[in-house]
């Protein structure tokens, strides 16, 4: 009988593993708690979060129990992996809308229904520690010789590295015990940047309560020259449509690198691993097709099939009839404004499809900048209503990848 760690094997999930042979036993023989972290940083999700809510789904359709820890506590401190400065210290209050924010998206992906999944705040133990207490308990077991090796921490050794900071690793140790005392969890789960974490939670549980705990991290989504995926000029890919519209993410998985096609369909969504390697097999002009099927089944996935099925159409139609209103990324205007109307290098700023006026003037001279499919004459040209088309609006492109519809208020 195969398990869902086979699965994620398949799929390109598993980095690196503790104890592989027995978790593996245990997966096909037991129901298993297990717990992935969420540090309540922003009010969104983003696409970094994503591959791990992936694997909690696959986890929970196999049977297994997921707990959601959102992180209140740890928040108030900041994990210093992967970072090369310290992370600017919230309020208690952000967070708190940060981690109800969470909440509400989990749930979309998550059944928290009959006992399934738990949804817990570490802010709930961790706030009110006593410090002496904690040292005594938890901090005896860690030897800070070995914390200085981990690569969380001896990356900023030189940029220097606060005694603030340098808790966090006891901290998320602690809350893997608190989780398995309260509800037997055993595994916990997360990113590759989160080994060393991991690690001391596992050494903690076996140390303290004598009993079996398991450390599990997914790969990170790079691309092919090791950035991390999920960022754009304007920042992060947030799974809220109010950050980043249904249109922007779909359009975002749809112009990823050719190598990364079939890695991303194996990990970000369900299709069957044999549809997974005939997509990623594609050559030349037919890779877009594997890519469109890409974009289509991970906007379904984090905004139903109904604003897939819209996103995909906008971009289609954009390379016919300009676009489809209400999908596409819009820009407004006052309609005074319009009517007067604005010059292209004045739209490529203030839509942001250039950084600055520099950079815009460069990108028309170059012949990169159309509107209404037609390419834009001078960085001098004015644009307004008497370019509206059909949808009340006119379409500015740069190349083939930024989009955006102008529209008077």
């Amino acid at each position: 009988m195969s398990s869902v760690y086979d699965t994620l094997v398949e799929r390109g999930f598993i980095e690196q593993c503790t104890h592989e042979k027995e978790l593996r036993e245990l997966l096909e023989k037991e129901k298993v708690t297990f717990y992935i972290g969420f540090d309540a940083t922003a009010d969104s999700l983003t696409a970094g979060h994503f591959l791990t809510i992936m694997a909690m789904m696959h986890m929970q359709k196999a049977g297994h129990r997921p707990i959601a820890l959102l992180g209140g506590g740890t928040t108030m401190i900041g994990d210093p992996s992967m970072r090369s400065d310290m992370r600017q210290m919230m309020t208690i209050e952000q967070i708190q809308h940060n981690a109800d924010c969470f909440k509400e998206q989990l749930s979309h992906f998550i059944s928290f229904d009959n006992d399934q999944a738990i949804l817990a705040n570490n802010a709930d133990w961790l706030l009110d520690l006593n410090y002496v207490s904690f040292l005594r308990d938890v901090g005896v077991h860690f030897s800070v010789n070995k914390m200085l090796t981990a690569e969380c921490y001896k990356s900023r050794m030189e940029q220097g590295l606060t005694f603030f900071e340098f808790n966090y690793m006891l901290m998320q140790s602690y809350d893997f015990l608190e989780l398995n005392r309260r509800y037997g969890c055993c595994l916990q789960m997360g990113g590759n940047d989160q080994w060393s974490n991991i690690l001391g939670g596992v050494d903690l549980i076996r140390r303290k309560e004598q009993k079996p705990a398991y450390g599990l991290t997914f790969k990170l989504l790079t691309t092919s020259d090791g950035k991390k995926m999920g960022k754009t000029q304007k920042g992060a890919v947030w799974l809220d449509p109010n950050r980043t519209s249904p249109y922007e993410f779909y359009q975002y998985w749809r112009n990823i690198e050719d190598v990364k096609v079939e890695e991303c369909l194996g990990l970000l969504t369900f299709l069957p691993m044999d549809e997974v390697h005939r997509l990623g097999a594609l050559e030349g002009a037919e890779i877009n097709k594997a890519k469109e099927v890409l974009a289509y089944e991970i906007t379904k996935i984090v905004h139903g099939e109904e604003e897939a099925k819209k996103a995909q159409e906008a971009a289609k139609a954009l390379f016919v009839s300009g676009g489809v209103a209400g999908s596409v990324p819009t820009f407004t205007y006052p309609k005074e404004t319009l009517d007067a109307g604005v010059d292209i290098v004045s739209i490529l700023v203030d839509t942001k499809l250039a950084p600055t006026r520099s950079e815009a003037r460069r990108l028309v001279k170059q012949g990169g900048v159309t509107v209404n499919d037609v390419k834009v004459p001078s960085f001098d040209a004015v644009y307004g209503s008497k370019d509206f088309n059909d949808s009340d609006a006119f379409m500015v492109k740069k190349g083939k990848k930024g989009f955006y519809q102008i529209k008077a208020q």
